[in-house]
C-alpha cells in the first residue's frame, strides 16, 4: 500500500478540536455546579456517607429536644431523716437530707410519679426539688401494693407536666431515654439507648433501698444507676413510656422500667380523686412455664408462693403449693398474665380460678378485695 497517497493529517485543525472540547467542557462543569443545567447520572448515584450522616444527625435532634421539652418535668425526690450518734448518748439529734431518687411531673397542680422504695419510709420527710432549684414538701404519698410505684402531691402551682405516651407499641430496638439523678448526686443525667426486651420478670431494687419482685417489664440498656429509680423513661418524641425501677443485682447494661400504661389508671385516679383504689387477690407466686412444667410432671400456671392472710385468695380457699392454671377460662401461659387479669377489674368483681394441687383440679371463685394501704 502506498501511504504516500493518504491525506496529511492537519494538526492545527486537531489542536483547535480538542481546544474547543475542552473549553465546552469545563463550561458545562461550572454551569453544572452552579445548578444552571441538571447534573444527570451524577444526581442518581447514591453519594456514600451522606445519608449516614443525616440519619445520624437527625437522631441526635430528637434527642436533643426531648431533652430539652422534658427536663423542666423530671425532679429529685430527697429525704430527711433525724439521726442520732450511737456513740454519744447525750449528743442531740440532727437532721440529715439525701437525694434517694427521681420523679416526673404528671399533674400542673403537683402530682409526681416515682418509685415506691424511693419513698417507703414512713417517718421520713421528703421532699421534691425541681430543675430551677424550687423546693416543694410532698404532703401526700400513695404506695401501690403491686407495682414499684407511687404517687406524690406537692403544693405547687402550674408545674410542667409530662406527656404518657402508649407503652403497647413498644418495639424491640427503638431508640429511649433516661432522665434521673445518678448516684443521688448527679442531676438531670441523660442516658440513651435502646427497648432490649419487653415482658420481663425481675428482681429489681437499688442500693438505697433494698429490692422486690416486678413483673412485665421494659428491659433496656441506657444507663440507669441508683438515684435514677422514678425517672421517666423516654421514646424519641419526648413522651414517657416507662417508670425506671433501677438494675437487678449484679448486672451490667441492664435497666428495668414500669410501662407507662401500667401506670395510667393510677395516675388519673389520683389527680381526679386524691386517693387510688386498687383490687388485690393476695398471693406471690413463681410462674411454671410450659418446659420447666413438663420436666417437673405438673402443668404451667403460677405456683403459689405465699397467700396473705385475710385476703381473697385466702378467703377462696387458695393454699400454698397450689398451681393456678386458669383465670376467667384463660390458660395462665405467661409471667404478667395474672396481673394483667387483676388490674383489668374492680373491687368486688369475681375471678373464676381453676387450680391444681398434687394431681387434682379444683375450681374457685374469688371476689377481689380493696389492696391494703401501704
Amino acid at each position: 500500500m502506498d501511504y504516500s497517497k493518504l491525506p496529511k493529517l492537519n494538526l492545527k485543525a486537531m489542536a483547535a478540536a480538542i481546544a474547543l472540547g475542552i473549553i465546552v467542557a469545563v463550561a458545562l462543569y461550572q454551569a453544572q455546579i452552579r445548578g444552571l443545567i441538571p447534573s444527570g447520572l451524577s444526581q442518581r448515584l447514591p453519594q456514600p456517607g451522606i445519608s449516614e450522616t443525616r440519619t445520624i444527625v437527625s437522631e441526635e435532634n430528637a434527642v436533643t429536644a426531648a431533652v430539652e421539652k422534658t427536663s423542666p418535668g423530671v425532679v429529685a425526690i430527697g429525704a430527711t431523716q433525724r439521726v442520732f450518734n450511737p456513740f454519744d448518748p447525750f449528743s442531740l439529734p440532727r437532721s440529715q437530707s439525701s437525694t434517694v431518687g427521681t420523679g416526673f411531673v404528671v399533674s400542673k397542680k403537683g402530682v409526681i410519679v416515682t418509685n415506691k422504695h424511693v419513698v417507703s419510709e414512713t417517718n421520713t420527710r421528703y421532699t421534691v426539688v425541681t430543675r430551677d432549684g424550687k423546693k416543694f414538701e410532698i404532703r401526700k404519698i400513695y404506695r401501690d401494693p403491686i407495682l414499684d410505684l407511687a404517687v406524690v402531691q406537692v403544693d405547687g402551682e402550674d408545674m410542667q407536666t409530662l406527656e404518657l405516651g402508649d407503652s403497647s407499641k413498644i418495639k424491640v430496638g427503638q431508640t429511649v431515654i433516661a432522665i434521673g439523678n445518678a448516684l443521688g448526686r448527679f442531676t438531670n443525667t441523660v442516658t440513651t439507648g435502646v427497648v432490649s426486651g419487653l415482658g420481663r420478670r425481675v428482681v429489681a431494687g437499688d442500693p438505697f433501698t433494698g429490692a422486690e419482685t416486678l413483673d412485665d417489664l421494659i428491659q433496656t440498656d441506657a444507663a440507669i444507676n441508683p438515684g435514677n429509680s422514678g425517672g421517666p423513661l423516654l421514646n424519641s418524641a419526648g413522651q414517657v413510656i416507662g417508670v425506671n425501677v433501677a438494675t437487678t443485682e449484679g448486672a451490667q447494661n441492664i435497666g428495668f422500667a414500669v410501662p407507662i400504661n401500667s401506670v395510667k389508671k393510677i395516675v388519673e385516679e389520683f389527680v381526679q380523686t386524691g386517693s387510688v383504689s386498687r383490687p388485690f387477690l393476695g398471693i406471690r407466686y413463681r410462674f411454671i412455664s410450659k418446659d420447666v412444667a413438663i420436666l417437673n410432671e405438673v402443668p404451667q400456671g403460677a405456683f403459689i408462693q405465699e397467700v396473705v392472710i385475710g385476703s381473697s385468695a385466702d378467703k377462696a380457699g387458695i393454699k400454698e403449693g397450689d398451681i393456678i392454671t386458669k383465670m376467667d377460662n384463660q390458660e395462665v401461659d405467661s409471667e404478667g398474665k395474672i396481673s394483667q387479669t387483676i388490674a383489668g377489674k374492680s373491687m368486688g368483681d369475681s375471678l373464676n380460678l381453676t387450680v391444681w394441687n398434687d394431681g387434682k383440679e379444683r375450681s374457685i371463685k374469688a371476689t377481689l378485695q380493696e389492696a391494703p394501704s401501704q
